[in-house]
């Protein structure tokens, strides 16, 4: 059976390009905030839930404001919760769903930022890579690809859980401080040691 390692770390520290690194030598993918943003497209799964649970008021011409919806849970930690106990059970139910396609791999990515925050998560994994990088790096890239102040970057990095709680959970640690050219590297060593670790677990 393929071996699904969890893929986690903190804003800007380089998940999403690990990801597409692992990606890129044929390891099957999945990323849970692109799962997120399907279930509550056009049509999503979560669209009806999210109209009961909120109201009319969060939706303009029968789609969701993403930015209504984000000001009403930035506002009150009660509607943020209401907001992952409608999200996060559709969110995994697909994961689980989508790592069906992918029986014949030794072993997959999925791409999961709160991972430490969401213990339902960690059940679905069977190893979890943290990627780390340094505070000023990491808001130096969030800064450059957001066009958010400091302040406010700082603000979500401060909502998130801290390395120390991300460290316990995890089984490899790689430090993405650099290029994208030394995270290639990184990534191109992990993926044969993986590779060879969980080879006996295919049948």
């Amino acid at each position: 059976m393929t071996v699904w390692i969890g893929l986690t770390g903190g804003i800007g520290s380089g998940k999403s390009q690990a990801a597409a690194e692992f990606a890129s030598l044929g390891t099957p993918v999945l990323d849970t905030d692109q799962i997120g943003r399907e279930l509550t497209a056009a049509q999503g799964k979560a669209l009806p839930l999210l109209r009961q649970a909120f109201g009319g008021e969060i939706f303009s011409d029968g789609l969701l404001n993403r930015a209504a919806l984000r000001q009403k849970v930035l506002d009150s930690e009660k509607e943020k919760k209401r907001l992952e106990n409608i999200l996060l059970p559709l969110i995994l139910d697909e994961a689980v769903q989508r790592r069906q396609q992918y029986c014949g791999h030794i072993y997959g990515i999925i791409e999961i930022p709160l991972l430490a925050e969401q213990p339902d998560f960690q059940q679905i994994v069977g190893s979890i890579l943290l990627i780390e990088a340094n505070e000023k790096t990491r808001i130096a890239r969030i800064m450059e690809r957001s066009g958010l102040t400091e302040t406010q970057v700082r603000q979500f990095v401060a909502a998130q859980a801290g390395d120390r709680q991300r460290r316990r959970l995890a089984d490899e640690i790689l430090l993405n401080n650099g290029s994208i050219r030394d995270l290639r590297q990184k990534i191109g060593r992990l993926h044969p040691y993986y590779q060879a670790r969980f080879q006996h677990t295919t049948p």
